[in-house]
This record gives structure tokens, sequence and C-alpha cells, in this order.
């Protein structure tokens, strides 16, 4: 490609990930935050000149449009406005030129809050703002840190709290660590992949450029990106494909010893549980006799009460189930993450018509 087109290439705009209501979103908040922001301020400050800085409409940009960026979280507007705001007012105090108290209270700014981890790019507006904001911000001195820019930055960071978190929107900014069934220090089997974390902070590291994004976040979408083209590869392989049809199950009323003598007769590790009409009621596993339930011993082959039990004591319902036009990808989190061993496949009807195990799976991705 052309050199001079491929840097021109760099002016086109890229297309915002952002959907209609997340837009929306944005949108209502900033227009909210300011607003109560700017009231409370008011308020409190109505005294002070000023009592409400213009850089928090930018900050509002970040706290209500992208309240997942490592830019937006509550240390960041904290912290960066108020140590842009001290570096701003020494530089107006000490340095008689202007321009040069501005521009060098910016790049301070940036300084202090790469090495404090509070980068908020609106504190290079506070800096700046408060070299050149007049002579009303440069007779506050120092108590331009604390007000209006302490105070503003709070308030609007208690908007942003109030009104993210009312839609769910979890705001601090944090990564979901997914569980782990056996409550081992090990990773998932889904995060035993190519790409570990250590590989990509290395990998950013080597970068070098600062992104607007989180470690935990960008392997969260490496994964999904993984899962999506899994999708696009197996998609076409339903459940009803690989599923064992001739299922070996019982009644929830069948007594404990005959499901014992199931499982060992047909060598397998769980039984649906259907009722008269083939519907999924549970599912009892080998498991769930060695499993206490209810502050009761376990049904173990000779303990007490066990010539009493049914099935329907010790089986787990509801139960996890697939259904037979499922694409195969929806079993892989099941099986890997969730510890699953066998997965009930269902008609349209909710009727059991198979079960799939993690053999069966593995072996359609052998082949694949």
């Amino acid at each position: 490609m052309n050199p001079i087109l491929n840097f021109l290439q760099g002016f086109i705009p890229p297309t915002l990930g952002a959907g209609r209501r997340e837009r929306l979103y944005g949108c209502i908040g900033a227009g909210l935050g300011l607003q109560v922001t700017a009231l409370l301020s008011h308020l409190f400050l109505g005294q002070v000149n000023p009592w409400f800085i213009a850089p928090m409409g930018a900050s509002a940009v970040l706290l209500f449009a992208v309240p997942s960026s490592p830019l937006a979280q509550p240390w960041s507007i904290i912290g960066g406005n108020m140590l842009s705001a001290a570096i701003g007012v020494s530089c107006a105090r000490y340095i008689g030129d202007p321009a040069l108290a501005a521009s060098l209270a910016g790049a301070l700014a940036i300084a202090a809050m790469f090495q404090l981890r509070c980068l908020h790019p609106p504190g290079g507006a506070v800096a700046i703002t408060a070299v050149l904001g007049g002579p009303a911000i440069h007779a506050l001195g120092y108590q331009f840190v604390l007000w209006p820019v302490a105070v503003n930055s709070a308030l609007m960071l208690g908007m942003a709290l109030l009104f993210n978190n009312a839609l769910r929107r979890g705001y601090p900014h944090r990564p979901q660590p997914a569980p782990n069934a056996h409550h081992t220090a090990d990773p998932l089997p889904s995060q035993r992949r190519a790409i570990s974390q250590q590989d990509l902070h290395q990998a950013l590291a080597a970068h070098g450029e600062v992104l607007d994004i989180s470690e935990e976040d960008l392997l969260a979408i490496l994964t999904a990106a993984e899962e999506q083209a899994q999708q696009r590869r197996l998609g076409g392989i339903h459940c009803a494909d690989i599923m064992s049809r001739d299922v070996v199950s019982i009644a929830p009323d069948a007594s404990l010893q005959e499901a014992w003598d199931k499982l060992a007769h047909h060598k397998i590790k769980a039984l649906p549980v259907v009722s008269p009409a083939q519907m999924l009621t549970g599912i009892v596993s080998l498991h769930d006799f060695f499993l206490p339930r209810d502050g009761q011993a376990a049904h173990l082959p000779g303990s007490p009460g066990w010539d009493r039990g049914t099935v329907a004591d010790i089986m787990t319902s509801p139960v996890r189930h697939v259904a037979a036009l499922q694409p195969i990808t929806a079993l892989s989190r099941a099986f890997s993450d969730g510890g699953l061993h066998h997965m009930p496949v269902v008609d349209a009807d909710g009727k059991l018509c198979g079960i799939i195990t993690q053999s069966d799976l593995i072996a359609i991705l052998l082949k694949n």
C-alpha cells in the first residue's frame, strides 16, 4: 500500500463498539452527573469563585460513556485531578511565564499520574486551569486542590457510582474471576490456553503504548473471540449428532439398590432420572451416593436406611441439560470449567432423548 495512503487511513475514525443503549446511557449519565454535581457544588461552594470547573465535562465522558476504562476508575478521577491541580498551582506560583507554566504543568501532571497509577486525561486540563484560570483561581492558591477540584471530583464520582450501578454496569469496573468448581489453585481448563495472563502482560510491555483497556478485560475479549471462532468451526454439529440414544435411565421412585445395580451393570457413572412420560426430572451419579444431604449420612450400600431410600432422595434436580438441536459448542464450558461429565439431551417436548459424555465430545473434536 502507498505509505501516504496508509498514513492518511489513520485519520479515519474507527467504528465504536458501543450499542445504542450504551450510547444513550452515556449521554443521560453525563447530563445527570454534571447537573447534580454543579448544583451540589454551588450549594457547598457558592461563596467560592469558581465553584465548578470545565474539566469535569471531560471526566463525565469517561465516568459515564466508558466506565470500564482504566482511566475512569475512582482512584483515577480523585487522584488524577487532585494531583494535577496541585502541580498546576505550583507551576503558576513559581513560573512567571504563563505559557511555560501551563505546558510544564501539563507535562508534570502526566508524569505524576503515570507514576501513581491514576492517569486521568481531564487531569491535564485541571493542571492548565490552575495556571490559566484567572485571578479568582490564583487567589485560591492550594485551596484550589480541595475546592472546587476535590469537591467536584468527589461529587461526580458519587453520581457515577449511583448511576452505573443502578444500571448494573458494575462500577468500579473489576474483572470477575470464574469460580473453580474443584476449589484448587489451578486455572480453569478454558484458561489453560495458548495465551496466558503472563504472555499477554509481556506482549503489552513489549508493545510499549498505553491501551485504554485492562489486561483482564483484553484477555476476556480474546477468550470470547476464541469461542466465537470455535462456534464458527463447530456450530454446524448439533448435540443430536454425537449423543448416545440408547440411554439407561431410572425412575425417581426406584430404590437405591436398583440405581446402584444399573450403574455397576452398565459400567456408567450417571443415570438420568425420568418420569413415566420420559420427562427429565433429575440425574443421579456415583458421587451422589457418597454425598451427605440435609444433615444425613451418605447413602452408601449397606448403610442405615439404605433399603428404604429412593433415587429421589439423592438425585440432583433440576438438572442441567441441552436441547438436541443445540450446537456442541454449548457443551464446552459445562464440561471444561463446570466440572460436569454427563449432559442429558432433551427433545422439543422436554423428553429425554439422549446423553452426551466428555468422551463423546472429545471424540468429535479430534475428528475436527
